[in-house]
């Protein structure tokens, strides 16, 4: 099978990497000028430091390479040169217009057989079907950043989508050595759903002054066992992209509080502090700065932990009743997607469902606000004195 992935930018290009170590023949290409020449370097440069490594050999890097067909921008304007590919994958920018655009030229050039992608990580994927004639044969496979690392793969079914097209889109990830979940098609689906308190409850502790950037980040750290705290992992994400996800969720749930967006993070994306990438963010990564130490107590760190772990395993909860996926897929996309310590469900479990929901009717009383209304199925569980993740 040929495999058409469309974007050529670090998603676009992971995918095509993905597709062509499995031994697939893979066409990419992009609409901006430059775009596929500069995937391959990268791609390039990538896989020789695989190669130093040991961890590729040069008769297996040149063959995965020889393998994928990098189209310059103004043949990609023609997409017939996806008519042979069994499957396309868009890697393109996240705006609904703009993919069902794609998707309605896909729609006439590719064989009614083949299967159209989108990597989208929270616009609707029933929105994008709709635009092709054949809504059938339209899928969700998101990948996460990068590609080529991160094992875990949402694979998120329209109302339209064929039951055989998910099946068949599932067991051909499967077969790229990747670990997907099956999630429904809501705002975030799995991962981008249940993550926004760790960034959003942690900015409004910050804009309530309960403590700064650095305290959360190594509160979460040191006492949750995160690899990375909330406001360094979205200074690595990039704010702008962060945000953006964030307000896609929120407007996509009917702007519920629980999704809200911080003005703090509205700001710094306004005034360009977008991250490492800008090197500013949060933190300050300029040549010379130096970055903030954090308030090691431990008492108060606690409290940070328990606030942000109380409102994303109501969340995970919110998605199991809620029917957004099975209890299994739920945790293993928080360990395998974003890389949490534990499973949500498990924690829940761990800890104790009647504690966590302590914690947020404490949270609701104090700021009588829906932002903190516990889960039905958290307060079930803890009534029944059962296991949320069984």
């Amino acid at each position: 099978m040929i495999v058409g992935v469309v974007g050529a930018g670090a998603m676009g290009a992971g995918i095509a990497q993905v597709a062509a170590a499995a031994g697939h023949k893979v066409v990419i290409s992009d609409s901006k000028a430059g775009a596929s020449a500069k995937a391959r370097e990268t791609m390039t440069a990538s896989l020789a430091k695989l190669a130093e490594k040991g961890k590729l050999d040069a008769v297996a890097r040149d063959a995965l390479l020889g393998r994928i067909s990098f189209v310059d921008a103004l043949l990609a304007r023609d997409l017939s040169i996806y008519k042979e590919c069994g499957i396309v994958i868009e890697a393109v920018v996240e705006d609904l217009t703009v993919k069902r655009t794609l998707f309605t030229a896909l729609g006439t050039v590719c064989a009614p057989t083949a299967i159209l992608a989108t990597n989208t990580s929270s616009l609707s994927v029933a929105s994008i079907a709709s635009a092709p004639a054949n809504p059938e044969r339209v899928v969700g496979i998101h990948f996460f950043n990068p590609a080529p690392v991160m094992p875990l793969v949402e694979i998120v079914s329209a109302l339209s989508t064929s039951a055989d097209v998910a099946a068949q889109s599932r067991a051909l990830v499967d077969s790229w050595g990747k670990t997907t979940v099956v999630a429904a098609d809501t705002p975030g689906f799995i991962v981008n759903r249940i993550a926004r308190p760790f960034y959003g409850e942690s900015l409004r502790m910050l804009e309530e002054g309960l403590a700064d950037s650095a305290t959360i980040d190594w509160a979460m750290r040191e006492l949750g066992g995160f690899r990375m705290g909330p406001f360094e992992l979205m200074d690595f994400i990039g704010n702008d992209v962060n945000y953006a996800v964030s307000s896609s969720v929120f407007e996509g749930m009917f702007y519920d509080p629980r999704y809200r967006p911080a003005l703090t993070q509205r700001r710094l994306v306004e005034s360009g502090r977008l991250g490492r990438k800008m090197k500013i963010g949060y933190y300050d990564y300029r040549d010379g700065a130096v970055l903030p130490k954090p308030t090691e107590d431990r008492a108060l760190g606690q409290r940070l932990f328990d606030r942000v772990l109380a409102m994303l395993i109501n969340e995970a909860a919110e998605a199991l009743y809620l029917r957004i996926a099975s209890a299994p897929d739920i945790d293993v996309a928080m360990t395998k997607g974003v890389n949490y310590p534990k499973g949500l469900l498990a924690w829940c479990d761990e800890i104790g469902a009647a504690t966590i929901l302590a914690r947020l009717d404490a949270l609701q009383a104090e700021y009588g606000e829906d932002r903190y209304r516990a889960s039905p199925l958290l307060r079930r569980v803890a009534k029944a004195g059962a296991r949320i993740s069984a």
